[in-house]
């Protein structure tokens, strides 16, 4: 549980706080929505970086300084970068010209350094638990704008949200000796991925089995927030895969016929709980099992993806990556990885996606030959139709559940939905 400490160099630190002293930062709420109006028309190729300080739970008077001072290690590169003080305590940087895996590095040491001092109190507006975001900026225009304008609106009455606490170690010792005596099969749940595809020949596609960490934290641990701090989070759903992993050993009998997708970290994979998991593997689902990793997890332990790749190659595994976005979709070679399966998670906000960008996003799905893609968390008909559009042959989430419960097909569905 251990981890390497992340600090500023002496430089970096002088610089971030002679200038915090010299001068108190000016927010540019108002100078960033009047760029952002003005040159809705240019944005093809501008990305932006949104480092949430907001959400840190000690704030830091000279954190968006500190960020701007690593930062600039990225200007001298871009053909574009400007940083933005948000008066929420957030920093938002637009540039041009920079390679995505550079920019990623950069973000990973801003985020170790701040957490290793200090928690995030929840999720950030995107539903990730990190300090930082990385996103297109033509398919994200409207939300950038939204969420300042919001922030504007909201300030003078502005209440902090009650939050639970971040769990301890203390408390996180307790939840796993909890969880080793612990039945999780009433938090076991499957959830269908439909094949929706003209060509398909059969309707499902596999079933993902995942905990429901949710109500699992209801459970077992009422108190405190697993999630809000991301290295106890990362260590947490490393235990729970062993927990999984002990769970399926005693029997796979209720999901016999079918093909099954785990959650599982890469560090679970090569662990040797997951090596007597696959010695106990029933030969029928041999080849019928999909590793499912999460972005995050890729893409800071990208030599051990690497790896993972090799063995599920050697023992007949597929592997997904989870989490995706239409950014990242356009910035993954996933034929390079080796990837069978992609999930992009839908928001209604790709119904106003800048039509070149959707165009480039729907060139990337279409010329993948090996990846297949899934549309997530598709919560209404219009997600489903919107996949079908785009080229996306299949769909999981709320609505998927939906139109099976009634027994009726999900491609059926979608052809009356887009008849009406």
């Amino acid at each position: 549980m251990g981890r390497d400490r992340v600090r500023l160099s002496t430089t970096e630190k002088q610089a971030a706080v002679a200038a915090a002293k010299d001068q108190k930062p000016e927010f540019d709420n108002d100078k960033l929505l009047n760029l952002l109006r003005s040159a809705k028309s240019e944005l093809q190729g501008m990305r932006l970086i949104h480092m949430h300080l907001s959400l840190l739970k000690d704030k830091d008077p000279s954190s968006q300084m500190i960020v701007r001072t690593i930062i600039q290690e990225l200007a001298n590169k871009a053909s574009y970068l400007q940083s933005f003080n948000i008066s929420n305590g957030d920093v938002i940087i637009l540039y041009k010209g920079l390679k995505l895996t550079g920019v990623t590095d950069v973000c990973q040491k801003v985020e170790q350094i701040f957490l290793s001092k200090t928690t995030l109190t929840g999720p950030n507006p995107y539903k990730e638990y990190s300090l930082y975001s990385i996103m297109e900026l033509a398919l994200n225009f409207i939300n950038v704008i939204r969420f300042i304008e919001e922030l504007q609106a909201t300030e003078t009455g502005n209440h902090a949200t009650e939050t639970k606490p971040p769990i301890t170690l203390e408390e996180m010792a307790k939840l796993e000796r909890a969880m080793q005596m612990f039945d999780l099969s009433p938090f076991l749940f499957n959830q269908a991925i439909a094949n929706i595809g003209r060509s398909a020949d059969e309707e499902m596609a596999y079933f993902e089995l995942y905990i429901s960490i949710k109500l699992l934290q209801e459970r077992l641990c009422p108190d405190y927030d697993i999630t809000a701090n991301k290295w106890l989070f990362n260590y947490f759903t490393a235990n729970l895969d062993q927990s999984v992993l002990r769970a399926l050993n005693h029997g796979l009998s209720f999901m016999r016929g079918r093909r099954i997708g785990i959650n599982i970290n890469l560090s679970t994979v090569i662990s040797t709980g997951f090596v007597k998991f696959d010695e106990r593997l029933p030969i029928d689902f041999r080849g019928h099992v999909v590793l499912e990793i999460s972005k995050g997890d890729l893409i800071e332990n990208l030599t051990l993806f690497n790896e993972v790749v090799e063995f599920a190659q050697d023992r007949q595994y597929q592997i997904a990556v989870d989490g995706l976005n239409p950014f990242w979709v356009t910035n993954f070679d996933l034929e390079y990885l080796n990837v069978d399966y992609a999930k992009i998670f839908w928001s209604s906000d790709m119904l106003e996606m800048d039509p070149t960008f959707e165009k480039y996003f729907m060139d990337r799905i279409n010329e993948q030959d090996r990846c297949k893609f899934i549309l997530a968390r598709c919560d209404s008909v219009s997600s489903l139709v919107y996949a079908q559009k785009v080229g996306i042959n299949m769909v999981q989430g709320r609505a998927v559940d939906n139109i099976l419960r009634k027994g009726v097909s999900v491609r059926e569905a979608i052809s009356h939905a887009k008849v009406a």
